[in-house]
């Protein structure tokens, strides 16, 4: 990697240790490898959302040309959120992408996505099934994303009626993951979701 790439990622690397942020438990970012490559970033659950006492991991690959272009960031936790794929991870946010500024740094990056989860923009989705739900029936989407914060990201425990939903389906022998991505894109009914895990 390009000496100005690494020089500047060490730094930053030592400013989100530095930071407030992580002194609180917010945000926090680890070495994958030696080299400052890759990172993996953690942040928690934004107060007041559905993903409140949750921590979600992110992988951050540092490009050559950094700080010239963004890193590629995706969550390795699985998420439900309309900017985010609930199945790659992927994260439509344009910082991320053409707005990106050198003078934006890993700390900017972490806190930018905690703030994507505290307020979505579903009108510029990664995820349609899940911006249309959280159009269309915020309340389920409040529900689910509780849900998939819990089973990933270790926040506490929704509703009992949707964990009964995924021990039903997971009763008859499909996989837990699978389980709830069907109930999740089908509104929590048990019949099309059976449906759905059957078809594939």
């Amino acid at each position: 990697m390009a000496n100005i790439a690494v020089q500047r990622i060490k730094r930053e690397f030592k400013e989100v240790l530095k930071s407030e942020e992580t002194s609180k438990n917010q945000i926090k970012v680890d070495l994958v490898d030696e080299n400052f490559t890759e990172l993996r970033g953690e942040i928690a659950g934004p107060p007041d959302t559905p993903y409140e006492g949750g921590r979600f991991q992110l992988e951050i690959k540092i490009p050559e040309t950094y700080p010239f272009n963004p890193p590629k960031v995706r969550f390795i936790t699985k998420i439900w959120h309309p900017n985010i794929s609930s199945v790659t991870g992927a994260i439509c946010l344009d910082i991320l992408k053409d707005q990106w500024a050198a003078a934006m740094t890993l700390r900017t990056v972490l806190l930018s996505l905690q703030a994507l989860l505290a307020a979505a923009e579903p009108d510029d989705p990664q995820d349609a099934v899940v911006a249309h739900q959280y159009k269309q029936n915020p309340e389920m989407f409040k529900q689910t994303a509780r849900l998939w914060g819990h089973y990933y990201g270790g926040a506490p425990v929704p509703g009992p009626e949707y964990t009964r939903k995924i021990d039903k389906l997971t009763a008859m022998g499909f996989e837990k993951d699978a389980v709830i991505a069907a109930l999740s894109s089908k509104s929590w009914d048990v019949e099309t979701a059976t449906e759905l895990l059957l078809s594939n």
